[in-house]
């Protein structure tokens, strides 16, 4: 295979594209970051061709991760809200909010970054992330709410901008005064505005975005300095307070001022403590520690901002915890030294009745215009452009069906058109709500929503010990995710019960309402929850001991062996009712006469099939299949493996061997079983069983020589489980008799008392609770057969104590026609087993299920056939029934 290229390359030798072609290789392999995505597995280069996937990840750390992250942490909190914060909550409480809140986002990254060095990360960000660990169902209700977050997020940070700009060029703009109108309309004028330069950019592409942001960069850092500067220049200022707060501008056209002290250890000392005041932008509502963290969080909620370009990250790998550790950082002491910076030179009534203060008080007041417009808007473009991201990953996962089809047919080149049109229309509607501190609250409760399902992934991932979790980033450990999984559900309802409240009831009823309907159900991404429930399973296992078993607590654990899987169905089903919450396992055995090491495995594929047909028959099932010589074989490998730890089937159930016609219950039009996905190659229908009458009982001999309950089940084909059907029955049987040797105690021993509770646990289910237990005796006690001298009153009396004690609701019914039977059985045996048949079929035009006392099967080969003559024709033409034989004790009459 790799002869002709190299051939083919070598004549190529000294041409001036292959020379070229060399030194694009070597560039790209000594590139750092490429060599890193190369090896990851993330994007890939072809000997000779690039993939196209190589070409549409373009961006590098710092345009595509820190620059973005940066930007969407400054927004308009750092240039719009710190007087509002400082002013209200004082120093302390800032900084123990801003410790509060890093402290959960710092976390958080490390749940990002544990996750994002974990394997290849694709487009989508936070949502690839979260739905690849959780699974489709939780991942996409996570993903769906944390697209509308960065849609929230988008419209909150064009309000700040809109306001940024009317406080500064507006009707009493600090800057220029009548510039521009003002006005709850003429503000959704201006944002409409920037929502389109948005759109437009995003339309451009990805990289179009990153030279945006790192420019915007630039110019915020420039602006931010300018402020620091200024917080040590200036010396005392009467700072004027915008006409925009009509609280002190209340019907009077006079200008307000309040005092800019510069560096003053007594303004420091007064602005230590918190002192809540009014917020002039919401009518004058109180504003409260609940409102302050919801402003504080939700500007520094960006951290996925640069998570949200993973699609277009050369290496996701490295960029995603560099960049947005580093982003982290310098938000956090720029932000600390603002806060000090404030409250050691600015009064708190100026923090409180100016939110822009910082342009009062700049020794180049425009540059705080320009640092807050360019950070809100880059805040905003950020977010809606990683909300385009989202919906396109969301799309093409087929999460909502044919729903998002559009979405990935409309991208040209790389760049999702549709989903970025879809987004700016969202925001739009968004931009309706108005006041910014209203979009806030909403804001951090949906991106703290997200922050929880990340950081839940990877504690589950960690919980679970799953050994293919190994994060190349070393600062993750389970402790950093339980604290910010906790710190994010306490900060949510801290921020508004009722957002968060009804945020997790949202995603609940998306997360069922996938699980149900969604098409990437089935998705093979897999899911933590599987790592979970395996890790609980296996530690309840062990704890689950055999050697504690008590009779009070009994209950079937049940092994079915079924040889025609399509013959079958309503015994299937019907044992499913049987099992009563226990261990319920379908065995098969694949028969081979000529099985050999050098074979393969005839039972190789078709497991798939098995589980397949126990998710269409809605059966709480396990399946085993096994290859064996003969079925006698298969099922001894099945009754010894079967099951785990304390879990093992105590009762083997067999259908019963008999010459008539099978039923195809998945093929047959009138069958409730119907499944067309079922072809005539899966599971062909087995007309005839190598099985012999011998065999058979001889394998019923093997059941109850190791110790296990045993019932053969005949004539199920008739069992029909609709509730018509149902409704036309009115009891269930039991014949608590040994037709082959009657006794005295039959109605009393281990195996009468199995079938018993067989029959209550049946009788508990929903369906057959309507029908009535009924307990068919037989009242000719004082023939030879049965040595005692009681009358049938005393007989019945003591079984009816026997069920009261046992709190089993049954009838007895006293069979009159048994004379005749035991006449019968002193003339001809065959006689007798037709009179015995004769005599339950006469019972049996309102019975829905019969079940019937099964004696051990003779020790003497010799008697073997005729054990088995005698069952079929006991059972001939009966309806549903069940020869049970128990030989344990399973029923309890102490507390």
């Amino acid at each position: 295979m790799l002869a002709p290229e190299v051939g083919s390359t070598n004549n190529e030798i000294g041409s001036g594209s292959h020379s070229s072609f060399i030194r694009k290789i070597s560039g790209i392999f000594n590139r750092d970051e490429e060599t890193s995505r190369i090896n990851s597995g993330v994007g890939y280069v072809e000997f000779g061709t690039f993939s196209e996937e190589s070409t549409t990840r373009t961006l590098g750390t710092f345009a595509g991760v820190f620059s973005p992250v940066t930007l969407s942490m400054f927004s308009a909190l750092i240039f719009l809200r710190m007087g509002y914060i400082v002013g209200n909550a004082g120093l302390l409480v800032t900084l123990t909010q801003f410790l509060i809140a890093y402290a959960i986002l710092v976390s958080t990254v490390m749940s990002v970054c544990a996750i994002s060095t974990n394997g290849a990360v694709e487009g989508g960000g936070a949502y690839f992330m979260i739905s690849r660990t959780l699974g489709p169902e939780f991942g996409g209700s996570i993903g769906t709410l944390f697209f509308f977050a960065n849609i929230v997020s988008s419209a909150l940070y064009i309000s700040g901008c809109v306001e940024g700009i009317i406080e500064n060029f507006g009707p009493s703009g600090s800057l220029v005064t009548d510039m521009i109108p003002g006005g709850r309309w003429h503000g959704f004028l201006y944002g409409s505005i920037l929502n389109v330069m948005n759109l437009l950019i995003c339309l451009i592409g990805a990289s179009m975005f990153a030279k945006t942001a790192v420019f915007i960069l630039i110019i915020v850092c420039s602006c931010l300095s300018i402020t620091i500067f200024s917080f040590f220049y200036e010396g005392f200022l009467e700072v004027p307070i915008p006409n925009s707060n009509k609280i002190l501008h209340n019907n009077t056209d006079l200008d307000i001022y309040r005092n800019y002290t510069g560096l003053s250890q007594i303004t420091f000392k007064n602005n230590l403590l918190p002192g809540y005041g009014v917020d002039y932008t919401s009518t004058g509502e109180l504003v409260t520690f609940a409102t302050v963290f919801g402003v504080l969080f939700s500007g520094v909620t960006g951290i996925m901002a640069g998570a949200n370009m993973s699609g277009e990250l050369k290496n996701p790998a490295k960029s995603i915890p560099k960049g947005t550790l580093s982003a982290v950082g310098f938000t956090f002491i720029v932000y600390i030294l603002i806060s000090l910076l404030t409250s050691a030179t600015c009064t708190r009534e100026l923090l409180q009745n100016d939110y822009i203060y910082m342009a009062g008080v700049s020794a180049f007041p425009p540059s705080v215009a320009i640092g807050l417009i360019t950070a809100t808007w880059s805040a905003a473009l950020s977010n809606v452009i990683g909300a385009s991201r989202v919906l396109e990953a969301l799309a093409k996962d087929k999460i909502f069906g044919p729903i998002l089809n559009f979405v990935p047919r409309g991208t040209w080149k790389g760049n999702p058109v549709a989903a970025v049109v879809v987004s700016a229309v969202l925001v739009q509607f968004i931009l309706l709500i108005g006041s910014l501190n209203i979009i806030a609250q909403l804001n951090s409760v949906l991106f703290l929503l997200s922050y929880l399902a990340t950081n839940m992934a990877c504690l589950g991932l960690e919980l679970a010990g799953a050994p293919n979790f190994r994060p190349t980033f070393m600062f993750f450990t389970w402790y950093t995710a339980l604290f910010a999984f906790l710190g994010t559900i306490v900060m949510m309802f801290v921020i508004s019960p009722i957002y968060a409240a009804c945020s997790i009831l949202l995603c609940l009823i998306l997360v069922v309402g996938l699980h149900l309907y969604s098409p990437s159900k089935e998705a093979q991404w897999g899911s933590i929850s599987q790592a979970l429930m395996f890790h609980q399973v296996r530690k309840y296992l062990l704890l689950l001991d055999s050697r504690k078993d008590h009779v009070k607590f009994w209950r079937p654990q049940v092994l079915l062996l079924v040889n025609s899987p399509r013959s079958c169905c309503p015994l299937i089903d019907f044992i499913n009712d049987l099992k009563k919450g226990g261990l319920y396992v379908i065995g098969h055995v694949e028969t081979d006469e000529d099985i050999n090491d050098r074979n393969p495995d005839p039972i190789l594929g078709q497991l798939a099939h098995w589980l397949t047909l126990i998710d269409h028959l809605k059966v709480k099932a396990f399946v085993e299949l096994t290859a064996a010589k003969t079925v006698r074989e298969g099922l001894r490998h099945l009754m010894r493996l079967s099951g785990m730890g304390a879990m093992k089937p105590n009762t083997v159930i067999f259908g019963f061997l008999d010459d008539e016609e099978q039923h195809d219950f998945l093929q047959s039009v009138d069958s409730s079983y119907l499944n067309h996905d079922f072809e005539n190659d899966v599971f062909p229908l087995k007309t005839q069983s190598n099985l012999q009458p011998r065999e058979y009982v001889l394998m019923m001999r093997d059941v109850l020589r190791m110790n296990k309950n045993l019932c053969l089940c005949r004539n199920f084909v008739k069992l029909k489980k609709d509730n018509r059907s149902v409704r036309s029955k009115r009891y269930i049987d039991v014949w608590p008799v040994n037709f082959l040797n009657p006794g005295e105690q039959d109605c009393f021993d281990t195996i009468s008392l199995f079938m018993m509770q067989l029959a209550c646990i049946v009788n508990m289910v929903p369906l057959w609770k309507k029908l009535k237990l009924r307990l068919c005796i037989c009242d000719e006690t004082r023939t030879s057969y049965f040595a005692f001298n009681s009358s049938t009153q005393s007989h019945s009396e003591k079984l009816e104590t026997l069920l009261k004690n046992l709190r089993i609701e049954a009838e007895l019914f006293h069979v009159e026609a048994w004379r005749n039977v035991i006449e019968a059985n002193g003339i001809e045996k065959e006689l007798y087993a037709k009179s015995v048949n004769d005599l339950i079929l006469q019972q049996t035009s309102e019975t829905a299920v019969t079940f019937i006392y099964l004696p051990s099967p003779p020790l003497d080969d010799d008697k073997l056939i005729s054990f088995y003559n005698n069952l079929e024709i006991f059972s001939r033409n009966l309806p549903p029934t069940i020869f049970v034989h128990g030989v344990n004790t399973v029923t309890s009459t102490t507390l």
